[in-house]
């Protein structure tokens, strides 16, 4: 066979592929619901991870008396008239098998298992997302991409005829394979609407700097912040190690250039009494969790973290 087969196979397919995507991404009318979007729908929206949304929704439970959070330490409030959302249904539910019949318990230890968190609490709240028209699906049904997937068939035959089990034959084996998984894994996808845009937003609803989670297992009491002695002689960078205690983010504003989020983290280096705030770029800010052992470079003169050294996760 020649190769002209096999290249206009894949071509096609791409094309295919491209122009699907392109029609399934075009807004469509969702319904809109008059009730405000929940700050861990929020958070979902703007890509926070599990752990991070589910701590949220504790938060928020909080907030409103289903459960009484003090320092850092969790117990179970009285039962309540007001409906759950499904989400936060689930999350009551596992904090109360979590505690095992304890009164209280710290944050750390009610933080269920990732991988709960992907398959059973993550779901829930991208439906809620989807009831609120914050977000759709992006096919109503699996039948594009179940048929995009076993469209692959006719690229991947086209080039194993051409070229047998040679590395280009494996290479186009190995991209089918990868490509029809993640079709199908995917499932009808997720995307955020307009509405869902601007609730992400980072004008919308700000991070509320009381609703972080604080780890004290380095022994910081959770009292006091400071920020770090700045040097205005002598070397301008400094390596510290330590806990990640807290972090939060911070909408600013200026007349001229309108508003931004700046991004803290406070690190204990379990000897001090205070822990000490830095300013982060918001990749990392994204990327570490408290309670995570970090190594950091650190500008002394501007109070911010130029690199991160090391960084270890505590669970």
């Amino acid at each position: 066979m020649d190769l002209v087969w096999p290249v206009a196979a894949w071509a096609l397919w791409i094309a295919a592929l491209a122009a699907a995507f392109k029609v399934s991404g075009r807004e469509r009318s969702s319904p809109v619901s008059e009730h405000p979007a929940p700050q861990p729908v929020v958070e979902l929206l703007r890509g926070m991870r599990a752990q991070e949304v589910f701590h949220s929704a504790l938060f928020e439970l909080a907030g409103r008396g289903w459960v009484t959070i003090e320092g850092d330490r969790v117990s179970l409030a009285a039962p309540r008239a007001e409906p759950l959302l499904p989400y936060e249904r689930w999350v009551l539910e596992k904090v109360t098998a979590l505690l095992r019949g304890a009164r209280q318990a710290p944050v750390i230890a009610l933080m269920p298992e990732g991988a709960d968190l992907e398959s059973d609490f993550t779901p829930l709240v991208r439906q809620c997302a989807i009831d609120l028209g914050l977000a759709r699906r992006r096919w109503p049904t699996m039948i594009a991409p179940m048929l995009l997937a076993g469209a692959l068939v006719v690229p991947w035959y086209a080039t194993i005829s051409w070229a047998g089990l040679t590395w280009p034959g494996m290479i186009a084996t190995m991209v089918a394979f990868v490509a029809g998984v993640g079709l199908i894994s995917g499932g009808r996808g997720f995307l955020l609407t307009a509405r869902g845009r601007e609730a992400a937003g980072p004008e919308s609803a700000p991070i509320n700097p009381q609703q972080e989670w604080i780890f004290t297992g380095s022994g910081w009491p959770g009292v006091e912040i400071e920020l770090p002695r700045r040097s205005a002689q002598g070397a301008n960078r400094r390596e510290i190690a330590g806990y990640v205690v807290k972090r939060w983010a911070e909408v600013e504003s200026s007349g001229e250039t309108g508003s931004w989020n700046s991004y803290h983290i406070a690190v204990h280096d379990g000897r001090s009494e205070k822990a000490t705030a830095f300013t982060v770029k918001s990749a990392f800010y994204r990327d570490v969790l408290p309670g995570d052992s970090v190594r950091l470079l650190i500008d002394t003169r501007r109070g911010t973290v130029v690199r991160a050294l090391a960084h270890e996760r505590h669970w």
